[in-house]
């Protein structure tokens, strides 16, 4: 009968401790595997429900550099709002944007900042429902802030030539951050309450309207038009010829540039185009005969056309362009006054 060696016997056992160990360790590394796998899905879902949790008002509450905005909020009772389930899309200003809007507005903190005034500040950068930046197209859109006591929303004036540009005075600089009701776009200018001149400087559209307001020979337009509401003259009702109305005003008069048309024509003419101390929008307008700051205008409201003192029709094609201190409404014909 043959019996092993202890030699045999201890390289026997070593040969199974190996074996023992490669077992060990394949095992070991497997279970290693899955726990990565288990910890990878679990971090996806955290991720996940991070995205779809977070209200507009928590992502505020928890970033740094929105801290002026949550304290705005919170003093204008607006953080609740935001905090809710219905649907919204924000532009929210950082605190850099905050700062620039308190030292311009002379006031030293939001605290200081009247509550009725910054309420609809804020409502200026909501709209309903949700919003991607995919979906915003050059135009008019309205927000949740309102024309004085009424119930009328204010327009915003969205340009998407370049980027992303509100009321021409504040670009978006990060877009789609999502949250469970709704999403944010980062804007770099608190976007202030507009006038009708915000938007006949922020849209293209009116780039010679703004030209001839602006020419060195005329009133102070801009500061007139500028007026707040509840202060005389306001509110304003402006009918705003496009480039195109200009164009073919300058082919009907014959002459080849707006610097051709006399300082006092031009006066006489803008003036035309402006009814003080009334805020009136398209289903306001009646038919029949309108004072305007350059004379009388015959509107004819079924039709959407105004007759100027010439007879000569111009059609209101874009209407209820609604602003803190008036509205305006677009059309295709320059007015004339009496000539």
């Amino acid at each position: 009968m043959w019996t092993p060696s202890f030699s045999f016997i201890a390289v026997s056992i070593e040969k199974l401790k190996l074996k023992a160990m490669k077992t060990l360790l394949r095992t070991t590394l497997i279970a290693l595997f899955a726990f990565a796998a288990i910890s990878c899905s679990n971090d996806d879902e955290n991720n996940t429900q991070t995205n779809t949790e977070v209200t507009i008002a928590a992502f505020v509450a928890t970033n740094s550099d929105y801290s002026s905005l949550l304290a705005a909020l919170e003093r204008a009772g607006l953080a609740t709002t935001l905090d809710g389930t219905d649907n919204f899309t924000v532009f929210a200003p950082n605190n850099a944007a905050f700062d620039a809007f308190l030292s311009a507005n002379g006031f030293a903190s939001v605290e200081e900042v009247p509550v009725n005034v910054l309420r609809n500040i804020l409502l200026n950068h909501v709209v309903t429902g949700t919003v991607e930046s995919t979906q915003l197209t050059t135009g008019y859109i309205n927000t949740l802030a309102v024309y004085g006591n009424t119930t009328l929303n204010l327009s915003m004036f969205v340009d998407t030539t370049s980027g992303v540009k509100l009321n021409g005075v504040s670009s978006v600089t990060s877009a789609d951050i999502s949250a469970s009701n709704g999403v944010i776009h980062a804007v770099d200018t608190v976007i202030g309450l507009p006038t009708v001149v915000t938007f006949a400087t922020a849209d293209s559209t009116f780039g010679t309207l703004v030209a001839a307001l602006t020419r060195s020979d005329q009133p102070d337009f801009v500061s007139i038009l500028s007026t707040p509401e509840g202060t005389d003259p306001a509110p304003f009702t402006v009918f705003a010829p496009t480039n195109a109305a200009f164009e073919d005003l300058l082919t009907e008069l014959g002459v080849n540039d707006l610097s051709d048309i006399d300082g006092a024509t031009l006066t006489a003419t803008l003036n035309t185009h402006v009814i003080a101390g009334a805020n009136v929008r398209a289903e306001g307008l009646t038919d029949g005969v309108v004072s305007t700051l350059g004379g009388d205008i015959v509107i004819d409201a079924t039709n959407s056309t105004i007759t100027d003192p010439n007879g000569r029709e111009s059609n209101i094609i874009v209407v209820n362009v609604q602003a803190a201190n008036g509205v305006v409404h677009a059309i295709d014909k320059v007015i004339l006054p009496e000539l």
